[in-house]
């Protein structure tokens, strides 16, 4: 089935009784040609180019629990590439072009809103700071624009500038940045993957990674074995658990970051913005509803939880940036498990063992690297070679020493 006006017509004098389900409940065959173990967005992604690109259907993706369960569904939905290092620009400027384009090429409604992206500045270094962001980001050939208090002012009167204590002096202003829905996005690349004979398999657990010969040779599961010739792991807060089943250690560490949403509001906040006096952003949904979030909790866990703590440090920073929220009632939080590696920047690499692929270390930024990434991950395990704009994110560079340093806090990813 098509999604069109037509059919909108066709099932709106019909009651509604023409819809047919998004993808098939599949249940796991005993072998495949790839396996993707995480049925989340960067996963499902994967499954979808690589047979829509590379022509590879006998695919398989496995999820513990149900599609979109995981970080996908659990972030604030923004997406951006107002990135500072080479390393990292082309990537996310991948991204944002598959963006643009992937509501037609899913043919699925993924609400992408290119709002504009405005991150605060209220020093002179900071300014200076960003006016070196913006730079980089046009010098690779992505919109940024640097703009002044009375800028801001015009575009965001709702700001506090009256804040003697972090004055707003400007921002550094994506136009092409935006937000789009976390759960059609997963919904649509499941629907476009199984259109092309992908399995989607849920409430699979992957328990046994199984070896020959420092070779892989398939995953055990809850639901049986399952032979494949290669495997991709991307599992995000849960890759050090996963990855440890095949007797790897990962440099990364798994920190709960949440979000919160507030009861609906006329429309007030027409971009995402973000507070550069402390760790604070924020957006509105088409409901409605503000999204925001702040800092990571202050230590490792896999729990998908929120604190107080944590909450009375981001409110204070949305008080400090917007006082008008103080009256918000807020109606529910959630916590994504982020997978931080140490230098901030992710990984999309082979593993020592042959067969076996990983993409992982997204700390902040899985969901807006959700198309990429999947386009990237796809080249990877069909080639064997890492696609140009992913080249720097080897899993052996905290070993030579060729880290991607663009906000990363070493052995102390909850200073990110």
């Amino acid at each position: 089935m098509k999604f069109s006006g037509f059919e909108l017509l066709k099932n709106a004098f019909t009651g509604q009784t023409g819809w047919t389900p998004h993808w098939r409940k599949a249940e796991p065959k005993s072998s495949y040609d790839v396996v993707i173990i995480g049925g989340g967005g960067h996963g499902l992604a994967t499954a979808h180019y690589l047979a829509k690109e590379f022509g590879i259907t006998n695919v398989a993706v496995i999820e513990k629990g149900w599609i979109g369960s995981g970080n996908v569904g659990r972030n604030t939905t923004i997406i951006r590439s107002n990135y500072l290092l080479p390393g990292n620009i082309p990537f996310y400027e991948l991204g944002m072009k598959l963006w643009e384009g992937l509501e037609q090429e899913l043919n699925y409604n993924a609400m992408v809103s290119q709002r504009g992206v405005l991150n605060l500045y209220h020093s002179d270094a900071q300014r200076d700071a960003f006016a070196r962001r913006g730079n980089a980001m046009r010098l690779h050939g992505v919109d940024a624009e640097l703009l002044d208090r009375d800028a801001v002012r015009t575009m965001a009167p709702f700001l506090d500038f009256n804040n003697a204590r972090f004055p707003i002096q400007g921002g550094l202003l994506q136009r092409r940045g935006g937000t789009a829905r976390h759960d059609a996005v997963v919904w649509g690349y499941a629907r476009a993957a199984d259109k092309r004979g992908v399995d989607v398999v849920e409430n699979c657990e992957v328990i046994g990674l199984r070896q020959d010969n420092g070779k892989i040779i398939g995953v055990e599961t809850t639901k049986g074995f399952i032979d494949a010739k290669r495997v991709g792991m991307s599992v995000a807060g849960n890759s050090s658990r996963l990855a440890s089943l095949a007797g790897l250690r990962l440099p990364i560490e798994s920190y709960v970051l949440q979000a919160f949403v507030s009861e609906s509001l006329k429309p007030v906040i027409d971009c995402v913005v973000t507070f550069g006096a402390g760790h604070f952003y924020i957006s509105q949904s088409d409901k409605g509803s503000l999204v925001f979030g702040g800092d990571l909790d202050p230590y490792p866990s896999y729990a998908q939880r929120g604190s107080l703590a944590v909450f009375s440090d981001v409110a204070e920073n949305a008080i400090a940036m917007m006082p008008m929220l103080g009256r918000l009632r807020i109606l529910r939080s959630w916590g994504g498990i982020m997978d931080m590696s140490m230098d901030g920047s992710p990984i999309i690499d082979k593993t020592p063992i042959e067969g076996l692929f990983f993409n992982g270390g997204w700390c902040y930024g899985g969901f807006k690297a959700t198309p990429a990434a999947g386009f990237c991950f796809a080249h990877l395990i069909a080639k064997g070679a890492h696609h140009p704009v992913a080249a720097a994110y080897r899993l052996d560079r905290f070993a030579t020493g060729r880290v991607i340093d663009e906000k990363g806090a070493g052995p102390t990813p909850n200073l990110h």
